[in-house]
């Protein structure tokens, strides 16, 4: 089941979304995200809570920054330690990912009762918390 809802949702797909012109990577859409709901955080934070090793997050950092929707800025107190945040671009693709996520997830709830719905929601909820007391999941930090 699991594998089927991951193609469903396009997972295995190089690119998640298009937004700004841009094909943007699942990964790199976590990344966005990450940014835009922290207060500048820091690299290392941002890895952590997406659980991406630093050397392959390095890299998908430096995309988005050539891309321009990411900005690296060292820390003043520490200059060894980057702080990241969205561009003006940055911002829009983030907002029109989350407007197609939003969209798509309509769309598919829309072929539900409201209590089915709800019925979904707790479920992945309840699956969520499982996995997060689970020793063998991988479980994000932060």
């Amino acid at each position: 089941m699991f594998q089927i809802m991951t193609r469903r949702f396009g997972l295995l797909d190089k690119n998640c979304c298009t937004a700004g012109g841009l094909d943007i990577s699942l990964v790199q859409s976590h990344i966005i995200y990450e940014i835009d709901r922290k207060h500048n955080p820091s690299i290392q934070q941002v890895a952590d809570a997406l659980s991406i090793d630093i050397t392959t997050f390095s890299r998908q950092v430096q995309s988005l920054v050539k891309l321009g929707l990411v900005q690296k800025t060292p820390l003043p107190e520490d200059r060894r330690i980057y702080i990241l945040s969205l561009t003006t671009q940055g911002k829009f693709v983030a907002t029109v990912i989350d407007e197609q996520m939003n969209n798509y997830l309509k769309e598919v709830f829309s072929h539900m009762s409201e209590f089915e719905r709800d019925m979904v929601i707790n479920a992945v909820k309840l699956l969520n918390e499982s996995m997060a007391k689970s020793s063998v999941c991988c479980t994000p930090l932060g």
